[in-house]
């Protein structure tokens, strides 16, 4: 049987705080993922990361939030929860320390979520596409 190398496993908890953020993750259950203990795992991803795992879990986090306030009109406490956090207050103050404003503020610096509705691609390509068209489809269509 081969041996994975130690940083494969960093990796294999680094994925999963990336795919569960939103989830109530811990040390402990990062480290179970690295299969390492608690300890030996924080020193391990710090140095491997160059940040320990709850500063990567929480930067992740406070990405999302960042996304979520320039995309959509939720209210500030709904993203805190969304993200996976519990306390609006160090929501509130974590942002401000990564980004360099209140989270409402980063808002107000990004134009409203309904001034960018997404249309979807085939829609925009059927509008998009010529009216005197040589698609035998459209020659079909015209004579309904």
């Amino acid at each position: 049987m081969a041996t994975v190398h130690p940083a494969r496993h960093l990796l294999r908890a680094k994925d999963l705080a990336d795919a569960r953020y939103r989830e109530p993750l811990d040390v402990a259950t990062l480290a179970l993922a690295a299969r390492m203990s608690p300890a030996h795992f924080s020193r391990e991803f710090r140095r491997a990361f160059g940040e320990t795992p709850h500063q990567y879990l929480l930067t992740r986090r406070l990405e999302r939030a960042a996304a979520l306030l320039r995309s959509t009109d939720r209210s500030v406490a709904e993203i805190c929860l969304a993200v996976g956090l519990r306390s609006v207050g160090s929501f509130t103050t974590s942002f401000g320390r990564a980004f360099g404003l209140s989270p409402t503020a980063y808002r107000a610096t990004h134009p409203p979520a309904a001034d960018r509705v997404r249309i979807p691609t085939c829609v925009l390509r059927a509008y998009a596409r010529p009216q005197s068209s040589t698609f035998r489809e459209d020659r079909q269509h015209a004579r309904v």
